[in-house]
């Protein structure tokens, strides 16, 4: 597995430029604003200590810093990290940024009110123990938002990229490893959303929330539906 991890951080490093070119273009459109009200309206209020795994560029951590929350990034990707810290100081917004492996968090139990993470799970070799991590460090009554995508059947190779730093060979590496992880045999999000109940999360499911947060014609949004879950512990 732990090479398998190696893969995927490098092909993430790769992938570091454009995928924060990307995520500026939609911090500064109206697919920001539909991020902003979804947290508005699923978490508690009040300024909390937020976890977002899988942080990439930053996008979810700059949304929640600018709403007043005490923000940490996590990533194994030491690249877009340097990219998160680059786009929030820009913003001159304030966030911690650490590189850790989101299946085995180096936090204490219980030491965030709310953790998020967008289109991260489809790319874990072991989301069972993601999801069990980001239970531990979930407070009583914390909430987990996960963003994601049942990407199984998806062929990237076969799409057409808009994208001009990414090659062919990025996208044929793409399908490599999403085929060899066990995420992409399980029909979702009706397996996760069965995993975290049997972990006595309480969960809410929307099979796909694109309509709302994917109408920014500048951005580059696959087809494939975007899930929503809301587990409270």
């Amino acid at each position: 597995m732990e090479r398998l991890n190696r893969r995927i951080e490098t092909y993430w490093d790769e992938r570091s430029a454009d995928f924060s070119r990307t995520r500026r273009l939609e911090l500064g459109g109206i697919d920001a604003d539909a991020w902003r009200t979804i947290f508005r309206k699923n978490l508690p209020d009040g300024k909390l200590k937020v976890l977002d795994v899988g942080t990439g560029a930053g996008f979810f951590a700059a949304i929640l810093s600018e709403l007043g929350h005490d923000v940490t990034g996590v990533d194994m990707s030491a690249k877009m990290l340097t990219e998160a810290d680059k786009n929030l100081r820009e913003l001159n917004l304030p966030a911690a940024f650490v590189r850790m492996n989101a299946q085995a968090l180096d936090f204490a139990d219980e030491t965030f009110d709310a953790v998020v993470t967008r289109n991260l799970t489809w790319t874990l070799p072991d989301v069972k123990s993601a999801y069990r991590e980001w239970r531990r460090v979930l407070k009583r009554g914390g909430v987990l938002l996960n963003f994601d995508s049942d990407y199984g059947d998806k062929i990237f190779s076969a799409d057409v990229c808009n994208e001009i730093e990414v090659t062919a060979a990025m996208l044929t590496e793409c399908d490599a490893i999403k085929n060899a992880l066990t995420i992409s045999t399980r029909r979702r999000p009706m397996w996760d959303a069965g995993f975290l109940e049997g972990l006595d999360f309480a969960v809410t499911l929307d099979e796909d929330i694109s309509h709302a947060v994917h109408r920014d014609e500048r951005c580059v949004y696959d087809s494939v539906p975007l899930f929503a879950i809301c587990a409270v512990k």
